[in-house]
């Protein structure tokens, strides 16, 4: 089943000196499919996560996330549907800072219709099964980046999506951690059987994957 359907997609930046316009004809991610994005900067990489998340919408064309076409959807609906469907590893984490680790993860499962207690109960095995156990209680400030990381990673997992969106996850890791955190987010996308799509700008994050779409190749 495809999770991801885009047809002759258009955003546009009118404002932008020069004007950019981000053109994909045609995308097809499958349940259980790795996609790698790459391009140089400015390229649109984060403006096509953000246009198949459905935080921005296209100027022409169709975004069909498990189905669904998100031109449909009114905002709330797709908040909705975003927090149930799509889960979002953003390159800083985009933490709460007066938040808990635990109450980072389950605010994501509250915001997608679990009561708090089952939020707590999903966000607390998540956070434990990666390693974070004796980090449960404490701020985003008073954990690692690599911690952080896996956070962020919990948060977008917790609600079981059909599909992971990750811009950047590992540019602000050294190389140890790196390769961690890709491993992590990798096992947990395949032990869904959900797809993933992920942004980068190394060379040896892009390396590890069997499909590539490289917007600057879209462009010429």
């Amino acid at each position: 089943m495809s999770v991801i359907e885009v047809e002759n997609l258009r955003v546009t930046y009118a404002a932008q000196e020069p004007s950019f316009t981000l053109a994909v004809e045609a995308l097809q991610v499958a349940a259980g499919e790795e996609l790698c994005i790459v391009g140089g900067s400015g390229s649109g990489k984060t403006t096509l996560l953000h246009a198949l998340s459905g935080i921005i919408r296209p100027a022409s064309g169709k975004v069909r996330i498990a189905g669904q076409d998100l031109s449909n959807l009114s905002e709330a609906a797709l908040d909705q549907f975003r927090a149930k469907h799509v889960g979002y590893v953003f390159q800083t984490f985009n933490l709460l800072q007066p938040l808990s680790a635990l109450e980072n993860v389950s605010l994501a499962a509250t915001l997608a219709g679990q009561t708090r207690k089952a939020a707590r109960s999903a966000a607390s095995t998540l956070l434990r099964e990666m390693g974070l156990e004796s980090q449960l209680d404490r701020l985003p400030s008073q954990l690692s980046v690599g911690q952080c990381q896996r956070v962020a990673l919990a948060r977008a997992m917790v609600n079981q999506p059909q599909l992971v969106l990750a811009d950047e996850p590992t540019a602000n890791l050294d190389p140890t951690n790196r390769d961690k955190a890709l491993a992590s987010l990798r096992n947990s996308v395949k032990e869904l059987g959900c797809a993933l799509v992920i942004v980068t700008h190394e060379p040896q994050v892009q390396a590890s994957f069997a499909r590539t779409l490289d917007l600057d190749k879209e462009a010429s």
